[in-house]
């Protein structure tokens, strides 16, 4: 191998995609992608030094409806693999040492009236754990799909996406895994022509959660909207990536996330990219990320970026905010004779409002609302 494989992209579009972890160089946290990872808390992942534990990771999931299936794919499949390249070591190692994976599949012009859920439930954060979930919904279908992940594990896993010609997905993804649990994940999404995908992301649980998120199109009028919610207490490192590829023309992508941190070393990083290339012409853009700062200690980092290859787009743009507590609004509320606890919750909640609406159950909107909550109430105890 030469030398010139591990020099850095000077462009996204350059970035080293392989199935072999052996074409990555060794991490040193020095690397753009890595530098705000806390690599010696990712036990072992992050330089090959684990013990693989079989047996980890248990799927539940009540009656499924009529046109959706859940099943294994062996090493072979054609459709592993065919979604997502690894962009980095640990989705390289990911893909290498997952020998089976899940697969969900939503018979063409499938619309189920209720919401598909999926649990993954870790079963030990003893030895690590690898995961492999391809998600297939078929031309012109229509379904939302939850997929929640609790317990404690110490887990490398990656996701694939394809969403065919003319379908719509609303895919949910809750992250509440045990205080002690660490997660690298790629999911990456493929949108066919005339395919809208609305990605829901919430962050809650575990130690160390390091999750990226990419994007990518095979056809043109292709809709992405990517928004995410995520809460960080006292130790905890939330990390949270995108890389939304518009590689065909007239095609649009939104994303917009949310964050609070509370606690001391509470650490949360947002880092979006958006690349339009040169083909791309007609693309309509835009990102943002904002976080709320509720305690000392706390630290956020945010990162917009975009590159674009072509001066033919219908619009482009990215905002980043970081803020403490708006002292002013939590005066406003306790003048009105509101309580500073309660006010805090109000605030918070409004802050995390727009985004929980965009989750289509009800329920899950109630139990993750009572969540922050609860957390905010435990800190002001």
């Amino acid at each position: 191998m030469t030398t010139q494989a591990f020099a850095p992209p000077t462009t996204k579009s350059e970035v080293l995609r392989s199935y072999d972890v052996a074409d990555f160089p060794a991490l040193t946290g020095l690397e753009e992608d890595w530098r705000f990872t806390p690599l010696k808390r990712l036990r072992g992942l992050a330089d090959g030094k684990f013990t693989a534990t079989a047996g980890k990771l248990r799927y539940e999931f009540d009656a499924l409806p009529e046109g959706v299936t859940f099943g294994g794919a062996h090493e072979g499949d054609p459709r592993i693999g065919s979604v997502l390249t690894p962009f980095d070591r640990i989705s390289a190692l990911a893909h290498g040492e997952t020998s089976e994976a899940v697969v969900i599949a939503v018979a063409p012009e499938t619309r189920p009236a209720e919401p598909v859920a999926i649990r993954l439930v870790g079963q030990g954060a003893d030895g690590a754990s690898f995961g492999h979930t391809f998600v297939e919904v078929g031309r012109f279908a229509e379904v939302t799909l939850v997929l929640e992940q609790t317990g404690s594990v110490t887990l490398a896993d990656n996701v694939e996406v394809e969403v065919a010609e003319g379908a719509k997905l609303t895919l949910v993804t809750v992250t509440d895994w045990a205080s002690d649990a660490v997660q690298a994940q790629h999911l990456r999404i493929r949108l066919g022509r005339d395919a809208k995908v609305t990605h829901v992301q919430v962050t809650l649980g575990g130690d160390l959660v390091r999750q990226f998120t990419s994007v990518d199109y095979a056809g043109r009028g292709g809709e992405a909207e990517l928004y995410g919610l995520y809460f960080a207490d006292a130790g905890q490192h939330q990390e949270h990536r995108q890389l939304v590829d518009h590689t065909v023309p007239d095609c649009r992508s939104y994303v917009g996330y949310r964050g609070a941190l509370q606690g001391d070393s509470a650490h949360t990083v947002w880092v979006g990219d958006v690349l339009i290339r040169a083909a791309a012409t007609g693309t309509d853009t835009y990102e943002i990320n904002r976080n709320l700062l509720l305690s000392d200690g706390a630290r956020a980092d945010s990162v917009p970026n975009l590159e674009i290859e072509t001066g033919e787009v219908a619009g482009a743009g990215h905002a980043s905010a970081t803020g403490r507590f708006d002292d002013e609004q939590l005066f406003y509320l306790m003048a009105r004779g509101i309580p500073e606890t309660e006010a805090r919750k109000l605030v918070v909640r409004g802050f995390f409002a727009e985004l929980i609406n965009k989750i289509p159950v009800e329920a899950l909107r109630d139990r993750l609302g009572e969540t922050i909550e609860a957390r905010l109430s435990k800190a002001g105890a």
